[in-house]
């Protein structure tokens, strides 16, 4: 086993580990805080892998952005900060149960699916320049498809939390109606 296979294998350790206690945690703000220590094993796993621009981006868009935005949330939503009962369901046991049978089918499946498989790593595989030059040559398509999905995720989260679309536009025009009634009674007096 070579030194980055190593180097490699521990930063999954970390990641998986801290993934774990990101879900087992009963303390929202530290739940965040280990997804940081997730997030930055799996930037150091890209510049293992050679692949810079992926590990910065994971960097500055996920550790940087996504967790303080979570952070932030929790902080003026005025969620708990401390233990609370209201975040455990009781079903711990039977989600501990799932989470493992998932994880064996996914390991079984990539072990069976690539038994002794090896892939060299090249200096500047995951440079800018390659990256972009994969997305927008090989995959155009479902990355246009991923677009179109977030972008209708997006719009579907805007109607949702937004309280003045549906009923209270009739409630509106009710009041409009009534508004006019009035101005024609007062015209008419």
């Amino acid at each position: 086993m070579s030194g980055q296979e190593v180097v490699f294998v521990l930063l999954g350790v970390v990641a998986v580990g801290s993934g774990i206690m990101v879900v087992t945690t009963r303390q929202l703000v530290h739940a965040a805080l280990w997804l940081v220590v997730s997030f930055g094993a799996l930037a150091g796993g890209y510049l293992v892998l050679t692949a810079e621009f992926v590990a910065w981006v994971q960097v500055l868009i996920y550790v940087g952005a996504v967790v303080v935005l979570l952070l932030f949330g929790i902080m003026l939503t005025r969620a708990p900060i401390g233990e609370s009962a209201e975040l455990d369901s009781g079903n711990r046991w039977v989600a501990a149960a799932v989470a493992a049978a998932t994880a064996a089918v996914l390991v079984t499946v990539m072990a069976m699916g690539f038994r002794d498989e090896r892939m060299t790593l090249r200096p500047g595989g995951g440079s800018a320049d390659e990256l972009g030059a994969s997305v927008f040559r090989t995959w155009v398509l479902p990355f246009e498809v991923l677009s179109v999905l977030l972008l209708a995720s997006l719009v579907g989260a805007i109607v949702l939390s937004r309280s003045d679309i549906g009923p209270r536009a009739d409630k509106r025009a009710d009041a409009d109606e009534r508004a006019g009634v009035r101005a024609d009674e007062e015209g008419g007096a």
